[in-house]
C-alpha cells in the first residue's frame, strides 16, 4: 500500500526557515558575477553588438549573432600559446618553490626555538606593510648587477645582469612574508606533543618538518597554492615587474599581451576573448581546490 506524501516533513522545516537568509547571499554572488559573465558573453559577440547591449539584460545574455571570430582573432594578433605557456611555467615555478621556502621557514619560527625567533618573525610581518610599487626601481638595479651564467652546450659563460631572462621572473618573488605568516599560523595549531614524540624517535627536524607537519597540513598548503596563483606580484596576473624586466617578447607572460589590444585599433570583442582565455585558468584552479581553500581560511584565519 502506498504511503501519502505529507507536505510539511520535518526535513523540509529547517529549509524554509533559513531560506530568507539566503537572498542576500544570491544577490551578493550574482553581483560578483556580473562582470565574469559580460566578459565570457562579450567575447562571441562582434564590436557593434557589445556597444548596441551595453544598456540592456542584453549584455549578459549569449543571444544574437555569436561567433568564435574573436578567438581567432586573438590568435592571429599576439602569440598567446607562448604568453601562456611563459605565465604557466613562471607560475609553477613560484608557486613550487614558495611552498617548499615559506613552509619551511614557517616551521623553523613556529615549531623550533632559536635565538631572535620573536624578532625574526616580527621583521618578516613588518615588511607586509611595504608595497611592492615602492621596491620595484631598486629591485630592477639590482638584479641587473647581479652576475649571470648561460650554457653553451657545455660550455658556462658569465655575464652581468638577469634582465629578460625566466630566473628574474621567479627567484625574487618565491619567499612571501604573507604565506610564511599563514604556514606559521597553522603549523601552531598542530600538537607540539607529535615532535616531541618524534624526537623522542630519534628524528630530525627535517623529518619531522617532511613526514609528520607537511602531510597534516594539506589545506594550508593548497590555500597557499591559490593564493601564490593569483595575488603575487610576479605570478599569474603579474604586470609590472616582467614589463620592466622582460624587454623580449617570448620571454613575457598573459598579463603584458592585453597592451597588444590597445598599439593601433581597439578591439573590445577580441579584447573579451584574450581576457576570457587568461581567467579560465584562474576559475578551474579555484574549482578544483575551492573546499581546501575555504577550510583552511576557516583554520587558520579564526585562529590567527
Amino acid at each position: 500500500m502506498a504511503t501519502a506524501i505529507t507536505p510539511d516533513t520535518d526535513d523540509k522545516r529547517p529549509i524554509r526557515r533559513t531560506w530568507p537568509r539566503y537572498i542576500p547571499m544570491v544577490v551578493l554572488a550574482l553581483f560578483f558575477l556580473f562582470p565574469i559573465v559580460f566578459m565570457f558573453v562579450s567575447a562571441f559577440k562582434t564590436d557593434s553588438a557589445i556597444f548596441a547591449d551595453l544598456r540592456s539584460p542584453r549584455a549578459f545574455l549569449p543571444i544574437g549573432e555569436l561567433s568564435f571570430a574573436n578567438f581567432v582573432g586573438v590568435f592571429d594578433r599576439v602569440p598567446v600559446l607562448r604568453f601562456l605557456f611563459n605565465s604557466v611555467f613562471i607560475t609553477t615555478a613560484i608557486v613550487g618553490l614558495g611552498l617548499i621556502v615559506n613552509s619551511m621557514c614557517g616551521f623553523a619560527l613556529s615549531r623550533m626555538k632559536w635565538r631572535g625567533q620573536k624578532i625574526i618573525f616580527a621583521i618578516i610581518i613588518a615588511t607586509l606593510i611595504v608595497p611592492f610599487e615602492t621596491v620595484a626601481i631598486p629591485l630592477v638595479y639590482w638584479v641587473a648587477q647581479l652576475p649571470s651564467v648561460e650554457f653553451n652546450g657545455l660550455m658556462p659563460t658569465y655575464s652581468q645582469g638577469w634582465l629578460n631572462t625566466y630566473h628574474v621572473q621567479i627567484l625574487p618573488f618565491v619567499a612571501n612574508a604573507f604565506f610564511i605568516f599563514l604556514f606559521a599560523q597553522y603549523f601552531k595549531s598542530i600538537p607540539r606533543e607529535l615532535d616531541e614524540a618524534a624526537r623522542v624517535d630519534g628524528a630530525s627536524w627535517f623529518q619531522i618538518y617532511w613526514k609528520l607537519i607537511v602531510p597534516l597540513s594539506g589545506p594550508v598548503f593548497a590555500t597557499a597554492a591559490i593564493l601564490t596563483f593569483v595575488s603575487s606580484p610576479g605570478a599569474w596576473n603579474a604586470y609590472l615587474w616582467p614589463l620592466m624586466v622582460a624587454q623580449q617578447e617570448e620571454l613575457r607572460p598573459v598579463m603584458v599581451g592585453m597592451q597588444y589590444f590597445f598599439q593601433l585599433d581597439t578591439a573590445w570583442g577580441e579584447i573579451m576573448a584574450y581576457t576570457s582565455i587568461i581567467t579560465l585558468p584562474v576559475l578551474l584552479l579555484f574549482l578544483c581546490f575551492q573546499r581546501a581553500f575555504v577550510n583552511s581560511i576557516a583554520s587558520t584565519g579564526m585562529k590567527g
